[in-house]
């Protein structure tokens, strides 16, 4: 019962927290009911190996913990029965669970994600309006680069510091509006969405050609301008319908396990393409005077020229370095290297998580289990502060090794299991002191020898560094 009770608290906490983040951008909007529930039935499937874990730390530190607190172990030990034989069931069902957990992932949580992303995407395109977001260029709407800083109103349909992009003329960005508020005035189910602007201004660059020499750009300001957009695409769609099915979070492992390959030989085809590129853009048979070669050559390859010639040689390699240097350092290749490298790791991160966030269960178990035993405290109080404490660890280890993987700090398969070696020794000192019924407070003793250990360390650099 504690179990079912705390597992459904948590999945109630995940699922609202989801839902808060996802609200706020089409709940209330013309959307339906059913497209809510729809959303939120996928958002609970989507949760539910995320909330596992977390249940079965709260559940064993508050069953262990009242088993202490009524002196049931007491009991158990002197009818001659161990600690060990004592959770072995709950051990056995912790195995079970973290299967089912595997199988859950693996089967039923790609099928949520696939569902859950392809509603929120197709709620958009349905609701143009909603594709619109505060504090970035919003490039949903065809021909058209949206950006603003705020939303407001009742129906959030005004906004605020309106910058437009319209690109609709097929020749790059040569057309801006900017205007201080903007309100949308669509009706629902029109083809058109209508924006009027107030208080901005009006800029068009004119690409020269035979009809346009003398008037490189025009530019207006207005009271009032009024945009209509054809969003027709958006219309008559259907929610259901499956547009994206190779995000890393929709697949299983098989197909994580096919696709990787894949990614990795496209990834070093462009890192390949890149290195031919900078090798054959160097033009490196030009670097000297082909007539300044002497017939018989030295290993050192400056030898074979004389001091003026070398000179120049290097001259121009420095040149040609640097040259590449600043190429490869701009926005843009520096930008697509990481974006390149990232999807990789995303996939690899994903294919390794999925038994790392499995394994959890039993990890977490044999956190909460011990604890619960030592701490002799059961109900909701001290368990769940516990529990807090040990899950924002664990959640903290996980997100900085996803985030250090993900950025090629450290490969992916640590990355996935930084979290799992961090708290392993956790769990086993924790395990050691319940089996040897003793408590946290002897903790003191081995932190006072560690921290004994370091002073004699450091005063024994600080001699040896004296004397030298």
């Amino acid at each position: 019962m504690p179990f079912f009770a705390t597992f459904l608290v948590i999945l109630f906490i995940f699922v609202m927290q989801t839902l808060w983040l996802t609200f706020d951008k089409f709940a209330g909007r013309g959307i339906t009911p059913i497209i809510v529930l729809k959303f939120m039935w996928y958002t609970v499937l989507s949760v539910i190996p995320l909330a596992l874990p977390v249940g079965i730390l709260l559940s064993s530190i508050m069953s262990l913990g009242n088993f202490s607190e009524k002196y049931e172990f007491a009991a158990a030990k002197s009818a001659g029965i161990s600690l060990r034989r004592l959770v072995r069931p709950l051990t056995i069902s912790v195995l079970i669970l973290s299967v089912l957990n595997f199988i859950f992932l693996n089967n039923i949580y790609p099928y949520a994600r696939l569902k859950q992303l392809n509603l929120k995407n197709n709620v958009k395109n349905q609701q143009p309006t909603l594709a619109l977001t505060a504090g970035n260029f919003n490039s949903e709407i065809p021909n058209y680069q949206i950006k603003f800083d705020e939303k407001f109103g009742k129906n959030k349909n005004f906004l605020k510091n309106v910058i437009i992009y319209d690109l609709s003329a097929n020749k790059g960005n040569i057309k801006s509006i900017t205007a201080e508020e903007g309100e949308i005035v669509s009706e629902k189910g029109s083809r058109y969405m209508t924006l009027v602007l107030k208080n901005g201004n009006f800029f068009e660059h004119y690409v020269k050609d035979n009809f346009n020499k003398k008037m490189p750009a025009s530019y207006a300001t207005f009271d009032q301008y009024i945009i209509n957009i054809d969003v027709s695409k958006f219309l008559g769609g259907d929610l259901d319908e499956d547009k994206y099915t190779k995000h890393f979070t929709m697949l299983n492992m098989n197909q994580l396990k096919d696709t990787i390959p894949i990614l990795k030989r496209s990834y070093d085809e462009f890192i390949t393409n890149k290195a031919n590129s900078l090798m054959y853009g160097n033009n490196y048979k030009n670097l000297y005077p082909k007539d300044s070669i002497v017939k018989s050559y030295k290993t050192a390859i400056l030898a074979n020229f004389d001091l003026i010639n070398q000179e120049k040689i290097l001259k121009k390699s420095l040149e040609k370095v640097t040259e590449k240097i600043s190429n490869m350092n701009e926005s843009y290749n520096k930008n697509r290297y990481k974006r390149e490298r990232k999807i990789l790791n995303l996939y690899d991160i994903e294919y390794y998580n999925r038994i790392a966030l499995s394994l959890s269960c039993i990890l977490l178990f044999f956190i909460g289990a011990p604890l619960g035993s030592i701490i002799k405290k059961g109900g909701m109080g001290l368990p769940m502060v516990s529990a807090i404490l040990i899950y924002v660890v664990y959640h903290f280890t996980n997100t900085m090794g996803r985030n250090m993987a993900e950025e090629s700090t450290i490969s992916a398969f640590w990355g996935s299991w930084f979290s799992t070696i961090t708290m392993t020794p956790l769990a086993i000192f924790l395990t050691i002191r319940a089996a040897q019924d003793k408590n946290l407070g002897s903790l003191k003793s081995f932190f006072t020898k560690i921290t004994l250990f370091f002073t004699k360390f450091t005063s024994k650099i600080n001699k040896n560094e004296h004397t030298t």
